[in-house]
């Protein structure tokens, strides 16, 4: 599963860490939602811009009217970057600086999980997701993370292990099933999301390095920079990926699922559809919401929503080109997303059918309403702090994770 004080429903947003691009197809007009007026009302970054379609950015408020409170389940942890659950009231937290954690039903903080691999820490990079695959009786934990590599290099990774243990738990066999290939000497724009999916292949997101050199290859199918790949649990390349080679069966070009990705921080499984449904961090008025297809390219670095943060326009300045995807939706103002949730739960009936997003520097949650594989209202959650993951739990609650120094692990719940 994907993954007190009192909170309002507010009407807010602000800037962010990074996202991507797309353009080509068009698509049907939401219901209603261009006549309606829209939540964002702040100036766009890109004013000169126009959304492809109708009800692409600035949907109308949707009011759900819940009334919620969000209560602390856990203090005391150091940049937690995502949260999973293990079934029987424990949750597993990632730490950036490299700290796998158990937390207990009761708030308390595990030592550190032992057998975790060695993670580059520096600027963005750390322990990222974390996903709990259960095999029967067994337990395997997947992390993805910043990978040192020689010459001062690094890489998107992940890994899974078997969990062990009681209480506190450890990972044992730990395999390294994905390494995001070419290595570059940055420290940013790592992705890193990590969701399975009906028929048990593994999606993992990628980013493009950060940089203007390597954000060129997201366009690249001879690695994967600014991409999304689909593997088998083994790290396998499925034969049905849009571009296995079976010659090189285990190459970047057969891991590729979609590709002109800038930098994907969120990523979920739709539950009507099982379709992977992902949002990038954007250049400045650039976030996107993303319902990647097979083979499909997104456009990043060729087109995109927003401008640099210089406030040069990407390349071109392009919005659109023939053979590239339009995002689903796109911000400007962008609202800073991480972590990424379909509700599907009883405790919140008003919400349910709704996706949720983390924000960054918007300090929010944000819910989507959708119609289909479209986006007809938008509604900002005040939380107080960056929110850097949110997973819908067993019991039905919305837990948030927050990214700080003194890091917490929140539960929103009914309010009375």
């Amino acid at each position: 599963m994907r993954k007190l004080m009192f909170a309002a429903l507010l009407l807010t947003a602000c800037g962010g860490e990074g996202a991507p691009p797309n353009a080509g197809t068009a698509a049907p007009t939401p219901p209603s939602a261009s006549v309606q007026p829209p939540l964002e009302t702040r100036p766009p970054n890109a004013p000169g811009q126009q959304p492809a379609f109708a009800g692409q950015t600035r949907a109308p408020l949707a009011r759900s009217g819940v009334a919620y409170e969000v209560e602390t389940v856990a203090t005391g942890l150091e940049r937690p970057w995502a949260v999973d659950f293990l079934g029987d009231g424990r949750f597993l937290v990632t730490e950036k600086p490299g700290r796998l954690r158990v937390v207990m039903p009761d708030g308390r903080v595990l030592p550190p999980v032992a057998g975790v691999p060695a993670v580059d820490a520096r600027g963005q990079g750390g322990l990222l997701d974390v996903a709990v695959r259960r095999e029967g009786p067994g337990v395997t934990v997947c992390l993805t993370y910043a990978e040192p590599r020689e010459g001062g290099k690094n890489g998107t990774a992940a890994a899974c292990g078997e969990a062990l243990g009681e209480e506190n738990i450890s990972l044992n066999a730990l395999r390294v099933v994905f390494r995001q290939q070419p290595a570059w000497e940055s420290t940013g724009h790592y992705g890193s999301r990590l969701v399975f999916a009906p028929g048990d292949k593994m999606f993992i997101t990628t980013g493009d390095r950060m940089l203007e050199e390597p954000r060129q290859l997201a366009q690249s199918l001879d690695g994967t920079l600014g991409k999304v790949v689909r593997l088998e649990p083994n790290g396998m390349s499925p034969r049905d990926n849009p571009f296995y080679d079976a010659a090189d069966p285990g190459g970047p070009r057969s891991q590729i699922w979609s590709y002109g990705h800038r930098n994907l921080q969120s990523a979920a499984i739709n539950p009507t559809t099982g379709a992977l449904w992902t949002v990038e961090h954007g250049p400045r008025g650039g976030d996107e919401l993303n319902v990647p297809q097979a083979g499909k390219n997104y456009g990043w670095p060729v087109i995109s929503y927003g401008l640099e943060y210089s406030g040069a326009p990407i390349g071109q300045g392009l919005t659109a080109r023939a053979g590239m995807e339009q995002p689903v939706y796109y911000w400007d103002p962008v609202i800073a997303p991480s972590g990424m949730a379909f509700y599907t739960g009883d405790r919140f009936p008003a919400w349910r059918g709704s996706v949720f997003i983390g924000g960054l520097n918007t300090e929010k949650l944000v819910r989507l309403a959708l119609d289909g594989d479209r986006v007809v209202g938008e509604e900002w959650l005040d939380m107080g702090a960056r929110i850097r993951d949110v997973a819908q739990g067993p019991d039905g609650f919305l837990y948030v994770v927050t990214d700080e120094a003194n890091g917490r692990l929140l539960r929103l719940r009914p309010r009375g």
